[in-house]
């Protein structure tokens, strides 16, 4: 597969891949599967060392990135417990031999037993990068978002991970009774309000987003309850 390199945008089509480069970091955003998932591989500018978020589906298709844009992969971090978020992780895992994590509570649905579990607060080290872990309940009990500072410290922006919990226009689905507004009270809390402006939003669907374009709409949001 082919990496786009130029003029970044956040969208990728389907089966395609691009690079967003950083001081201290690229960022390969791949969208696999039937579903339009984002696999995401985050490689330390100076170690190469790469964290994988979400080996969703399309195994061959992560496999060949890897081997050749990240060759050293430290991890492998599952956003939540979803079918369509997990479908190479087994694959994936077994091929590269690198460890996997997730958050404790997703942590027996998922295809291979993570290595580690994740909380809120924790840090994830790959490289020079530290990730931190956001924990945010609603659209699973174990849905964790990461969020990376540092690495572009021509901007001081915090490039933000956030799996199928935040999107452009709203928050992730939810099914049960009281879980919408644990999500949107924990993206809210959690990430609106610790987070500026310039924050970069990764979604596990779709197109990138900046923090400062979703935050008038959070009113909005919780009116119309999804």
């Amino acid at each position: 597969m082919t990496v786009i390199d130029d003029n970044y945008t956040g969208h990728v089509e389907p089966g395609t891949a691009a690079r967003r480069t950083l001081p201290g970091a690229s960022i390969i955003k791949v969208s696999v599967g039937p579903m339009d998932n984002n696999a995401y591989l985050v490689t330390c500018s100076r170690t190469g060392e790469t964290l994988l978020i979400d080996a969703a589906n399309d195994a061959p298709v992560l496999l060949e990135l890897i081997e050749k844009h990240a060759p050293t992969l430290s991890l492998i971090v599952t956003s939540h417990q979803h079918f369509d978020h997990v479908q190479a992780l087994a694959d994936v895992a077994k091929a590269t031999g690198a460890p996997t994590a997730a958050h404790q509570l997703d942590a027996d649905a998922l295809p291979v037993k993570p290595d580690r579990l994740l909380d809120h607060g924790d840090t994830v080290e790959v490289g020079d990068l530290s990730f931190d872990v956001i924990h945010l309940q609603g659209h699973t009990p174990g849905s964790v978002a990461l969020a990376l500072d540092g690495a572009d410290p021509n901007t001081g922006a915090t490039h933000l991970f956030t799996g199928d919990c935040l999107f452009p226009g709203g928050v992730g689905k939810t099914w049960e009774n009281g879980a919408f507004d644990q999500l949107l009270g924990d993206v809210t809390r959690r990430v609106f309000d610790v987070y500026g402006d310039s924050t970069v939003i990764y979604p596990g669907h779709g197109d990138d987003t900046t923090l400062g374009t979703e935050r008038p709409h959070l009113a909005e949001w919780k009116e119309r309850g999804w």
